[in-house]
C-alpha cells in the first residue's frame, strides 16, 4: 500500500517530541507538511523535522494534492473550523484533544466525517499506551472482582505561565474549564475506556483564584454503565501536585496516576502486583501505529471522532449541566 503523506496544522513546542516524530517513524506514514501562521516558524520547524513543505495557510495546506491526511494541533477553538475544512476535502483526520470546546461543535464535527465515511481519529493516546492496556487487562482479568467505585484526584500548583498573553488553556472563550478542559480530558476518556461509557454525569466549575478568566475548579460525579460509580476532583491553584486513581472492587483495588508514570499497584485479597511501565519517548508512538493499522488493516482504533464526542458530551455536562 502506498505511504499516507500527512500534513499537520499548528507546530508548537509540545509536538516536537510528543507527536510530531512519530509521523515520521511509523512506516508507511509520512509527514509532508506543517502549516503555522507564522511562515518563518512552519519553515523552522519544516526543517528541524525534514518535513518538505511549509504553509502560512490552513487551506492550502489541506488542498494540497500531496497531503493525504491532516493533523489538527493547535487550540481547540479551531479545532471544528479546521477539521470541517479537511472533512470537505475528504481528507483523513486526527485532531488533537479535546475534539472541540463544546458538545455541539464536536457532533458537527463528527457527523461530517460519517457522512462522507472519512476516518476521524482524536489524540486521546492514553488508549494505546501499554500502562494503561496493561490496567484494562487487570480489569478484564478480574483481579479485582466486580468494579465498584472509582475516584480521580487531580492537584496542580499554579503556573507561571498562567499570566501570559495567547495562553489558551486559561482562556475562557478557548477552554471554558481552563485547565480541566486540557489535562482532565485524558483521565475521563481514558476511564471511559477501562470502564465502560458514562450514562449519567454531574459536576460543578469555579474560577477560585481569580488570576484569568477559565475555571481553575471543577468537583464531578458520574455513572458507567454497569454501575459503576465515579467521582473527581480537580484543581490548579493548590500547594502541591498530587494525580491519583483508585478503581475499587469487590476484591481489591487498582491505583494509578493519569499524567504521571507513577508506578502502576493492583492489590486484592491473595497478591499485591506492582508494575513500573515506562512511555515511550515519543508518547503518541502508539497511538500513531495503532491509526495506520486502523487505515491499513480494519483493526479497530480505541480513540476515534466518535469515542471522542462521548467524552466531549460527559466534560460538559461536568462543567455546565
Amino acid at each position: 500500500m502506498r505511504t499516507i503523506r500527512w500534513g499537520m496544522i499548528g507546530c508548537s513546542a509540545v509536538t516536537d517530541v510528543k507527536s510530531a516524530p512519530a509521523y515520521r517513524q511509523i512506516e508507511g506514514f509520512s509527514l509532508e507538511g506543517v502549516m503555522c501562521r507564522d511562515l518563518q516558524k512552519a519553515k523552522a520547524y519544516a526543517a528541524r523535522h525534514a518535513i518538505p513543505l511549509y504553509f502560512d495557510d490552513a487551506a492550502a495546506l489541506i488542498e494540497d494534492a500531496r497531503i493525504d491526511a491532516v493533523y489538527i494541533a493547535t487550540p481547540p477553538d479551531s479545532h471544528a473550523r479546521y477539521a470541517l475544512m479537511a472533512a470537505e476535502a475528504g481528507k483523513i483526520c486526527c485532531i488533537e484533544k479535546p475534539i472541540t470546546p463544546d458538545y455541539a461543535s464536536a457532533l458537527e464535527v463528527v457527523e461530517a466525517f460519517e457522512k462522507r465515511n472519512i476516518p476521524l481519529f482524536v489524540a486521546y493516546y492514553r488508549r494505546s499506551l501499554p500502562r494503561f492496556l496493561e490496567v484494562k487487562r487487570w480489569l478484564d482479568a478480574g483481579r479485582i472482582g466486580r468494579v465498584r467505585q472509582v475516584v480521580w484526584h487531580l492537584t496542580r500548583t499554579p503556573h507561571p505561565r498562567d499570566m501570559e498573553s495567547g495562553h489558551w488553556r486559561v482562556n475562557s472563550r478557548v477552554a471554558p474549564a481552563g485547565y480541566f478542559d486540557d489535562v482532565a480530558s485524558h483521565g475521563l476518556d481514558l476511564l471511559i475506556f477501562l470502564l465502560g461509557e458514562i450514562v449519567d454525569a454531574r459536576g460543578h466549575a469555579r474560577n477560585q483564584q481569580g488570576r484569568y478568566s477559565a475555571a481553575d475548579a471543577v468537583t464531578g460525579c458520574w455513572e458507567h454503565e454497569g454501575g459503576v460509580l465515579g467521582s473527581g476532583s480537580w484543581n490548579f491553584g493548590c500547594d502541591r501536585r498530587e494525580d491519583r486513581v483508585e478503581i475499587y472492587g469487590e476484591r481489591g483495588k487498582i491505583t494509578f496516576s493519569v499524567l504521571d508514570e507513577a508506578p502502576i499497584v493492583c492489590e486484592n485479597d491473595v497478591e499485591k502486583i506492582v508494575r513500573e511501565i515506562p512511555h515511550p519517548r515519543h508518547v503518541q508512538y502508539y497511538y500513531v501505529q495503532n491509526m495506520y493499522k486502523a487505515l491499513t488493516e480494519g483493526y479497530a482504533h480505541p480513540s476515534t471522532g466518535r469515542s471522542a464526542l462521548h467524552t466531549a458530551w460527559v466534560m460538559e455536562r461536568m462543567t455546565r449541566g
